[in-house]
């Protein structure tokens, strides 16, 4: 069965991205994304020492076999997210980007005002934005309408691991906004990312929830496989709850 979905004029087949940051090394970094599947793979550039000459977490991403997707984690006002991506453009990286502009240091929580403006301005540069926010309908159909490629509702708080705290929110996003929906943030284990897919996303980002995995190569690899089964799940259309039970076999024709 050929599933695939659409970004940036693409097709894509593999429904998570993954996050660099936080793994032990870069040879565990490289380990991870090959378990994971994925075909996107996003970077906090304000985390990357560029000027030190050592290697850094872009030396463990095949740009051949990944799409490189910059974000702007740590930005606190919009202009400040808007120079990160300008120096992402000037070092050659792809106008495809991840925007993040962050509200409040102990939550994490989105600035949702400063990410539309952002957005809003980012696109008319030409830039290709996804944006991360809260699960709230009216900012993903804001940023929807400034023309971003998607919406990343949060799942729950940054590194949280606590899993969809607010699915109908996300159900109501997805059945009133035109562009795909990503899951980002919170997500900590596999049944999080079932439970993702399951309720009609598109794809799922996700970074501690492997990289803070007692064997974060093994996560990553429950991960893909928890993704693909909540998408078929999704597909397949699962049965109606009941509140009684209802027996599996049929009664009629049995023997008195």
């Amino acid at each position: 069965m050929t599933d695939t979905w659409t970004l940036a004029g693409r097709q894509w087949k593999s429904r998570i991205i993954v996050g660099t940051g936080k793994y032990a090394n870069n040879a565990e970094t490289t380990a991870a994304l090959d378990a994971s599947g994925a075909e996107i793979v996003t970077v906090a550039l304000r985390r990357v020492d560029l000027k030190s000459g050592a290697p850094t977490v872009l030396d463990a991403i095949d740009r051949k076999r990944y799409v490189l997707l910059p974000n702007t984690a740590g930005c606190y006002t919009a202009d400040e997210a808007i120079r990160t991506l300008h120096l992402a453009r000037e070092l050659g990286m792809d106008e495809l980007v991840k925007l993040e502009v962050i509200g409040d240091p102990k939550t994490l929580f989105p600035d949702n005002t400063a990410t539309v403006e952002a957005a809003t301005r980012l696109v008319k540069e030409g830039f290709k934005v996804l944006p991360y926010c809260s699960d709230d309908l009216i900012t993903c159909k804001r940023l929807a309408d400034a023309g971003c490629l998607a919406v990343m509702p949060l799942a729950a708080p940054i590194g949280s691991g606590l899993g969809i705290r607010n699915p109908h929110n996300i159900r109501l996003i997805i059945d009133n906004v035109n562009v795909p929906v990503i899951v980002d943030a919170g997500v900590g284990t596999a049944s999080d990312a079932a439970i993702a897919m399951e309720l009609g996303c598109t794809a799922v980002l996700m970074n501690t929830g492997i990289a803070g995995a007692q064997k974060p190569v093994l996560m990553a690899e429950a991960m893909r496989l928890a993704v693909d089964g909540g998408r078929k799940a999704f597909l397949a259309g699962r049965m109606p709850r009941r509140d009684y039970a209802n027996a599996s076999s049929p009664t009629a024709g049995l023997i008195e």
